[in-house]
């Protein structure tokens, strides 16, 4: 259990390494799209190239952000039901949850899409749009995105597994973070502190 716990923090790692990442892809996407936007006001000119660009940004964002959503237990659930449950039988729904539902459907899409890419990959496919981007690369990133999922999911399913043996704390709880007005309020009470002193 020692080495799939260590194959689970290598994962962790990775997607954390990840979706810190795509943090930028948000921010050129709003640039793109602020660019595009003004150039449209301004000179009565568009791009689809640019439009293309921000489809593909707003594409890359949601699928390679899946599996960094998945470790930062961010993804929807509703908690009517589960939320009235133990601690052990809330992770055995989550193990049952991923073996059942998530990992069928994530491989499922990986092996429909995986066709998709590579056709257009191979056909060099382009936008059907003048002045359009090259198809393929956005064909990629759905695959890609649930390979990045699928891992994740079996990072969970070690941190699940190794919770139930007692070998780690609660692997669904989500660390109390200070919102950055407590965080404030913190760093003024300790300089207060500081200068009574």
């Amino acid at each position: 259990m020692k080495l799939l716990l260590q194959i689970s923090r290598w994962i962790d790692a990775m997607t954390e390494h990840v979706g810190r990442t795509i943090y930028w892809l948000v921010l050129i996407a709003v640039l793109v799209s602020s660019v595009n936007a003004s150039v449209r006001k301004l000179f009565d000119m568009s791009s689809n190239a640019f439009l293309e660009l921000q489809w593909y940004l707003f594409s890359a964002i949601f699928l390679l952000g899946a599996g960094y959503a998945l470790l930062k237990q961010e993804h929807v659930r509703i908690d009517v039901i589960y939320g009235k449950f133990s601690k052990r039988i809330q992770i055995w729904i989550d193990i049952l949850g991923t073996l059942l539902f998530l990992m069928p459907m994530a491989l499922l899409i990986l092996w429909h899409s995986w066709p998709i890419f590579v056709n257009a990959l191979l056909s060099n496919e382009q936008s059907s749009s003048a002045g359009g981007l090259v198809v393929w690369p956005v064909r990629l990133l759905l695959p890609a995105g649930f390979v990045l999922l699928i891992v994740q999911a079996v990072s969970e399913l070690i941190k699940r597994v190794a919770f139930l043996k007692g070998l780690i704390p609660d692997p669904s709880e989500k660390p109390q973070r200070m919102t950055p007005e407590e965080e404030l309020a913190a760093e003024i009470k300790a300089r207060a502190a500081g200068a009574k002193s």
